[in-house]
């Protein structure tokens, strides 16, 4: 039996408790871990800069990023097939080695070389749990529980995002960097070993008896678009870059059709809109974060501490969006569509900012708006793609959304950049370009919701 998106969020028996005895150490694993993946992003950022320096590997400071990012697309494709197939546990457990091996081999690099080689080693393992975690909510959850659940996901990305600079910056000041890796390794294991008591006795293993039809060619175009999105980075951050950037984009445009859903690209109803749509979303924000700060410093004197509360309050509108979503009092459609225009609607009130008579109180205003909109967007997309998935696709659909999200934030941050760029550092141009981004996000948003039945997917797999 099919049924509509609306009627299954209308029908859906009131959820239970995610942190209800049944279901506590399997939540509080699933945060814990993802929490510690997010904790992990966020510090290197912040500790990055003097990594290089200690190292003397400025020059492949880029690609300690990119290498990250590269291995996560080609991870998340293998671990949704994966999950699909043999359950999500096994990947799960493969995914949180490989991220502990490369923490160790980052923490105790002697040569930048080498810590490029353990990020990229981090990245196959953070691709592998994120994608596989997506299976396991909706195999051992109850649907009616994944929008909390969701929201939890949401919320252990947020609180990183708002101490993690400030834990990594006093850990580098007064310990040492390789702290920051050799620390989170050492609390990666307890959170995945809760969590695997919390999935004992549950139907968490059961996958398709099916083996995984052309995977082998899944993870051909993963890594081409994998290497295609690094291009894009590395070579948008150099000023003679425009041959990367370029080779990157042409690489891109072959590659990623590939790895999204069937009809993806031009918005086809149903699944295939939600890698797109969210991509766009969250693309939008993540480009427009990339240029406040600096607005922010340059323009109207703030300092970097000051800057950073002002992400910071949008980083506490994303998990209050997250959590208005996940206690159902607003419908999805009002999640999604007015989760984008928020977006929209906070960088271009940020972008006024720019004028010296309006109070810098209206910064902190905007990111707050834009930070609920994307609390709102994001986990009801995921929880969207779960319930629209046939069973069996859970995996490969929530890589599909994955790998877009990605791919379209590098693409955007990477173009958001160039305009900067080009226009003689014109903020109000490169933002211009973030909120286009969102509004486009806003006019798709009924082709995702208002279409759906389970499995709808336009066309066959490639």
């Amino acid at each position: 039996m099919t049924t509509t998106v609306e009627s299954i969020e209308d029908s859906a028996p009131a959820p239970a408790g995610v942190l209800s005895a049944r279901y506590r150490a399997l939540s509080v694993g699933l945060v814990a871990l993802v929490m510690l993946v997010a904790f992990e992003a966020m510090a290197v950022a912040t500790a990055m800069p003097v990594v290089a320096r200690d190292l003397g590997g400025m020059a492949l400071y880029n690609l300690a990023f990119s290498a990250t990012l590269a291995a996560s697309v080609i991870a998340t494709v293998l671990g949704g097939r994966w999950s699909d197939v043999r359950g999500p546990v096994q990947p799960i457990a493969v995914g949180v080695v490989a991220f502990v091996a490369g923490l160790l081999v980052a923490g105790f690099a002697p040569t930048m070389e080498v810590l490029v080689t353990g990020r990229f080693v981090q990245g196959i393992g953070a691709g592998l749990i994120q994608v596989s975690l997506y299976v396991l909510v909706a195999r051992v959850f109850p649907g009616a529980m994944h929008p909390k659940v969701f929201a939890l996901f949401s919320a252990a990305w947020v609180v990183p995002s708002m101490i993690g600079p400030a834990i990594a910056g006093f850990v580098v000041e007064n310990v040492s960097w390789r702290w920051i890796f050799l620390g989170v390794s050492a609390l990666v294991i307890p959170a995945a070993l809760l969590l695997w008591r919390g999935t004992a006795g549950r139907s968490a293993e059961q996958g398709s008896a099916d083996p995984a039809p052309g995977l082998g060619r899944k993870l051909v175009w993963a890594t081409l678009t994998a290497v295609a999105a690094a291009l894009i980075q590395y070579g948008s951050a150099l000023k003679d870059g425009l041959p990367l950037l370029v080779a990157g984009v042409v690489l891109l445009v072959v590659a990623l059709p590939k790895l999204l859903l069937p009809g993806s690209l031009r918005a086809a109803r149903g699944l295939p809109t939600a890698p797109v749509l969210r991509g766009l979303a969250y693309g939008s924000l993540m480009a427009a974060e990339v240029l406040i700060p600096l607005m922010l410093m340059n323009e109207r004197g703030l300092t970097p501490t000051g800057a950073g509360v002002v992400l910071t309050v949008g980083a506490l509108g994303w998990s209050t969006g997250s959590w208005i979503k996940g206690r159902g009092t607003i419908s999805n459609m009002t999640a999604i569509r007015g989760g984008a225009a928020m977006v929209a609607v906070g960088i271009a009130l940020v972008s006024l900012v720019l004028i010296d008579s309006l109070p810098i109180a209206v910064a902190y205003v905007a990111m707050a708006i834009s930070g609920l909109g994307i609390g709102a967007l994001h986990p009801t997309v995921s929880v969207l793609v779960l319930e629209m998935s046939k069973e069996g696709e859970e995996g490969q659909n929530s890589a599909a959304v994955g790998v877009g999200e990605s791919v379209f934030t590098v693409v955007a941050v990477a173009v958001s950049g160039a305009l900067f760029t080009a226009t003689g550092e014109n903020y109000a141009v490169g933002l211009g370009f973030t909120v286009v981004l969102a509004v486009l996000a806003v006019v798709l948003a009924p082709r995702f919701v208002q279409s759906s039945k389970a499995g709808t997917m336009e066309g066959t797999a490639s």
